[in-house]
């Protein structure tokens, strides 16, 4: 795995705790009832992108977990191959917002060159700044599949933890999560972010970086479904994603083209799986 440069000990933190106060007017049911009072707001702050000095992405994010977000953001938009081709990241805190400045490996320029965008704003669509309409869809090879249909339970359990895995949502009530659980339906590894797709790239970085096998556990999300998030999961290998809102049409053609089941409406015991049915088993009736 390749290092992060410069050295932790030697770096001043830059990444922000992800909210800060405001004043706020809490209003009453009552006429005239009215009262000042102060509230945590999620922070969403411009976080740029650099490659060997190249500025390619602007994005609003939360400014937490930057350096899974680099790793995960630069994986899933075809840039790098593995982590190993990053070679170091460095933040640079300026008064606008946070630069990650990357190092890359020169063969991945070439990808940089060819995925070239203006991406601000990106909590928004996600695919702001795109020149054309071949350039929505990549070309992405299908997962291999679950080895063994994942049990219901699993995924019921692995939504139920998620919502008490989001301590900036708790806080703030303005952030999405990704989460990555085991077949069991444990959950790992949580990343939030204001945006879902910033989200599940943090999830994404963290489990490329930890060397993970994404062919065995899957994602969880407090998002919609959207068509990006199906692409983004399936360009990591993931090949099950469980949504606590509905999928789109579009993310159901690409789950059901990558091999991917989408489940949708996850919210307590229940849900609704919209690709790929045949990955998922259902627990028997103790009657």
């Amino acid at each position: 795995m390749a290092s992060i440069a410069p050295d932790p000990d030697d770096t001043p933190d830059v990444q922000l705790p992800g909210h800060t106060p405001g004043k706020v007017w809490r209003v009453g049911p009552g006429r005239g009832d009215v009262r000042a009072d102060s509230d945590e707001l999620a922070q969403e702050i411009p976080i740029a992108l650099e490659y060997n000095g190249i500025a390619h992405a602007t994005l609003l994010a939360s400014p937490l977990d930057l350096e899974d977000l680099a790793y995960g953001f630069s994986f899933t938009e075809g840039i790098i191959r593995s982590a190993a081709d990053i070679y170091g990241i460095e933040l640079e805190r300026r008064d606008a917002g946070i630069v990650i400045q990357a190092t890359i490996a020169s063969a991945c320029l070439n990808q940089l060159k060819l995925r070239r965008r203006n991406l601000a704003g990106r909590t928004g669509c996600g695919l702001c700044g795109l020149e054309s309409l071949d350039e929505v869809q990549r070309p992405l090879a299908p997962t291999t599949g679950r080895s063994a249909p994942l049990a219901q339970h699993a995924i019921v359990a692995a939504i139920e933890q998620l919502r008490a895995l989001q301590p900036l949502h708790q806080i703030t009530g303005a952030t999405h999560a990704a989460g990555w659980a085991d077949e069991q339906g444990n959950v790992a590894a949580v990343r939030e972010d204001v945006g879902r797709h910033n989200a599940l790239d943090k999830l994404i970085g963290r489990l490329l970086r930890d060397h993970s096998d994404t062919a065995r556990g899957f994602a969880v999300i407090s998002s919609r479904a959207s068509f990006e998030m199906v692409q983004k999961a399936a360009a990591a290998g993931i090949n099950t994603v469980a949504a606590v809102s509905a999928p789109t049409h579009y993310a159901v053609q690409l789950a059901d083209s990558l091999n991917v089941m989408l489940a949708g409406f996850a919210r307590r015991d229940t849900f609704t799986v919209y690709a790929h049915p045949e990955y998922l088993r259902l627990q028997e009736d103790p009657t």
